[in-house]
């Protein structure tokens, strides 16, 4: 099963074109690129929410980390070291 994953913008990469913005996002201290074409008015320092490779939707921060509590607890953020 996939799920979802919040993120928090640590950069932003890309022109006005909004399907070739990107951006670095930082999962609990494992950093992917993650496509921005669903929500282009991201900004630095936002958590969205991420499944395979893009961002879905933006999440308030307190949503994300305790989200981030709950992987920790299960001992599932590993597992996004060998996601690409």
């Amino acid at each position: 099963m996939c799920l979802a994953i919040p993120g928090r913008i640590e950069s932003v990469r890309g022109g006005e074109d909004p399907l070739s913005k990107t951006a670095r996002v930082n999962f609990g201290g494992i950093f992917k690129e993650v496509s921005l074409a669903y929500v282009p008015d991201a900004k630095v320092g936002e958590y969205v929410i991420v499944h395979v490779g893009f961002a879905l939707s933006k999440v308030h921060e307190q949503e994300a980390l305790k989200v981030f509590e709950y992987l920790k607890e299960m001992d599932e953020l590993e597992e996004l070291k060998g996601a690409s």
